[in-house]
């Protein structure tokens, strides 16, 4: 599984639904207390994109000093060339190695607002459903321009380096990043998306047992390699399961989130777990399959390296089948 500190906070995450209106009326506040000369003067060189909550976010430069409040949006901001720009960035912002000489300035649970504050940001990324509705509008109430990232499919990884690239002022770097992505990507749907479906159950926590449904973007993952999420359709997005269910949906291929898994066949206690069930497909064609939990489940260029292992693995459950 996930290393237990990281995973609970990640659940803790997906399982919050923040909502952003009272962030976007704190950042209209401190817009309309601007004056119109200084508007104008700004709108000169100003940089705009859309975020991936709908909001607009303008610089009136390139960012200087960045702060990230969530770990897979500093992996991004490194990817999309940022790395001089970061000033600072929550636990668990441990890649690329880099990153963990940040300053830290609080979890998803609590941020240290003071810290943020001294260390003088000029942009704030957040991400939607990792960060508590009260800290976002705390945050937007400071004047600093927040950017949401919320990748919800896969392609949605590149279009945010892209974003990224222009409110940084490094369009070269995080051009090449997503276009490296992009062609990785695009080689895995080429091959395996139209192989012949394998069931999966996809283990992201066992105590509870908990998986992640169609609408999380490891889903998309496992349909890129002909996959199929058999619990798909349940809600919330992280929705704890039961044996019963498991043994039920009786999925072909069973693939466990572990931190730090360097091979498909890892030996895990959580998939150990199944082999009390010997007539569980998943166990009879032993097609339990681990994957380093940073690779697939943080939205960042290091999930084409989960979905090529997630790839081979769901094509030796396909080879099994003889």
């Amino acid at each position: 599984m996930l290393g237990r500190s990281f995973a609970g906070g990640l659940l803790a995450a997906l399982l919050a639904v923040p909502l952003v209106a009272p962030v976007a009326a704190a950042a209209a506040s401190v817009a309309s207390a601007s004056s119109p000369a200084a508007a104008s003067a700004a709108a000169t060189n100003a940089i705009t994109v859309i975020d991936d909550v709908g909001r607009t976010v303008t610089l009136p430069a390139p960012a200087r000093r960045v702060i990230s409040v969530a770990p897979h949006a500093t992996e991004l901001l490194y990817a999309a060339g940022g790395g001089a720009a970061m000033v600072g960035a929550v636990s668990y912002s441990d890649y690329p190695e880099a990153a963990r000489a940040l300053p830290r300035v609080g979890d998803n649970r609590s941020l240290d607002l003071e810290r943020i504050v001294a260390l003088k940001p000029d942009l704030i990324v957040v991400w939607r459903h990792g960060n508590a509705d009260r800290q976002t509008a705390q945050l937007a109430a400071l004047g600093i321009p927040l950017y949401f990232s919320e990748p919800k499919r896969l392609d949605d990884v590149a279009v945010s380096l892209d974003k990224l690239g222009r409110l940084l002022g490094t369009r070269e770097q995080a051009d090449r990043a997503a276009a490296d992505y992009r062609q990785r990507i695009a080689a895995l749907r080429a091959r395996y998306s139209a192989r012949p479906p394998v069931t999966v159950f996809l283990q992201i926590w066992d105590r509870p047992l908990t998986t992640l449904n169609g609408a999380q973007i490891v889903s998309d993952v496992l349909r890129l390699c002909g996959g199929r999420n058999v619990f798909a359709a349940l809600q919330p997005v992280a929705p704890t399961v039961s044996d019963e269910a498991v043994l039920a949906a009786d999925p072909e291929a069973i693939v466990a989130t572990a931190q730090g898994a360097t091979a498909s066949d890892a030996s895990l206690p959580s998939l150990d777990r199944w082999r009390r069930w010997p007539s569980l497909a998943a166990v009879a064609r032993g097609n339990l399959f681990a994957v380093d939990g940073d690779w697939l489940t943080r939205p960042t260029t290091r999930l084409a390296l989960g979905a090529e292992q997630v790839c081979r693995d769901l094509e030796t459950a396909r080879e099994r089948r003889r």
